[in-house]
């Protein structure tokens, strides 16, 4: 089955070169074709850095959670150990522009959506406690916690605008020829958190 994909890989290359030496045209097209493909490619990669920029930005605020909880939450320490153990988690996935499937993706945003629903809980915690809401340094935490967590969703959506982009542009005829010559992959999306249109309950009445 390898080798005769590689011939006909071969021999597809070859009708191609015949085309294009007979029809400058087409050689024109194909070489737009690809710098194009190329050029959104790359953007997505600059995009990807950009979604790990601002994931790294948040493992690196946890500490900072900590001391803060330590301080004014000593009540709330299961909530806190949540947290840590969902960084931990986090940390153990790391994923480069150059390693994403499907898959990777998958294991890569379950792993930092574990991260946002502890974050999410503590958050909720917070907002019981009217008191200790309005205590200077709690009130930057859970600044930095929403500021770091729309500037992760915003990196999200850029990098999938992008790769929408070019995994659009490579599936188009005659586009995805010179995708398919040139092995141009498909690149995977994030897709949304399950539960995340729906807001966090912050109180329940008793007995609901």
């Amino acid at each position: 089955m390898g080798n005769r994909g590689g011939v006909a890989l071969l021999v597809l290359l070859v009708v191609m070169a015949v085309v294009v030496a007979s029809v400058p045209s087409v050689g024109i097209y194909g070489i737009a074709t690809y710098n194009r493909m190329t050029r959104l490619n790359e953007d997505a990669a600059e995009r990807w850095s950009q979604v790990e920029n601002q994931y790294q930005r948040r493992l690196d605020l946890i500490p900072n959670i900590a001391r803060t909880v330590n301080r004014y939450m000593k009540h709330e320490q299961g909530t806190l150990e949540g947290v840590i153990k969902a960084r931990a988690e986090a940390t153990k996935v790391t994923l480069k522009a150059d390693q994403l499937t499907p898959e990777t993706l998958q294991k890569f945003q379950q792993a930092q959506d574990g991260l946002s629903g502890a974050l999410s809980r503590l958050m909720v915690t917070v907002e019981k406690y009217p008191d200790l809401k309005a205590v200077g340094p709690v009130q930057d935490m859970m600044t930095q916690i929403e500021g770091t967590e729309n500037r992760i969703a915003v990196s999200r959506k850029d990098y999938n605008t992008t790769a929408n982009e070019f995994n659009k542009t490579i599936k188009v005829f005659p586009a995805n020829i010179v995708a398919m010559v040139f092995n141009f992959q498909p690149k995977p999306l994030f897709k949304a958190q399950e539960g995340a249109e729906k807001a966090p309950e912050v109180f329940k009445e008793e007995g609901k």
